[in-house]
């Protein structure tokens, strides 16, 4: 015969039982408020989309992707990133690209980000990188950012965003600045060189002196 438990006992019990599963589920406290480690080799994963563009008659969103480490260097090799170059990264995310290209080869970076969040962790990282003093972020729109003192631009957006981006582009950055985007190239502008890592394509451009008829529109 099973015993009759007081009512409040009861409830006291069932609360321990889910608190026990929870845990066993790993959805408890301890794990609901875990973060896995703030490393500049945290793994590529998807994270929420977020809005990009002023442009009111087209809805662009583009989600945060992580770029591989090995995927940033060969970016940053392909352009030929030295100590004299001024690196932006439009949509820079987390900010691996700028404190890579600082750390590792000297550049001086600066990320465009419309997140504030993600423009926070950037920072952050940089300091824990040692690299503060060689990056910048800037919370904003990668359309209306002047970028006119880029020597280098890496891009991980999309395709439409690389084709509405390519006016810009050509029009602010000097003649003789890399431009290297992974993953999608620029329609009508042939890249200069195509590199692969695995199977994902890195594209790189050189801005012209003169902007041939058919990337001038």
């Amino acid at each position: 015969m099973v015993p009759a438990f007081p009512m409040n006992l009861r409830r006291s019990l069932l609360r321990v039982v889910l608190a026990v599963g929870l845990l066993l589920a790993g959805l408890g406290p301890s794990s609901a408020h875990a973060q896995a480690p703030d490393s500049l080799e945290a793994p590529f994963v998807d994270a929420p989309l977020r809005p990009m563009g002023t442009d009111t008659s087209i809805q662009v969103e583009v989600p945060f992707v992580r770029s591989p480490k090995e995927v940033v260097v060969r970016m940053l090799e392909i352009a030929d990133v030295g100590p004299d170059d001024v690196l932006y990264d439009l949509g820079s995310g987390d900010g691996r690209i700028p404190i890579t290209a600082a750390r590792r080869f000297g550049a001086r970076g600066v990320g465009i980000e419309i997140r504030p969040d993600l423009v926070k962790k950037a920072r952050r990282r940089a300091e824990i990188a040692g690299a503060a003093d060689q990056v910048e972020f800037r919370q904003g729109d990668l359309f209306e950012a002047d970028i006119s003192e880029a020597s280098v631009v890496t891009l991980y957006l999309l395709p439409d965003i690389n084709t509405r981006l390519r006016p810009k582009l050509l029009e602010q950055l000097a003649p003789g600045t890399r431009v290297v985007s992974h993953g999608f190239d620029m329609d009508a502008w042939k890249p200069d060189e195509v590199a692969e890592v695995g199977e994902t394509r890195i594209y790189l451009w050189t801005v012209p002196e003169e902007i041939p008829p058919h990337l001038q529109n």
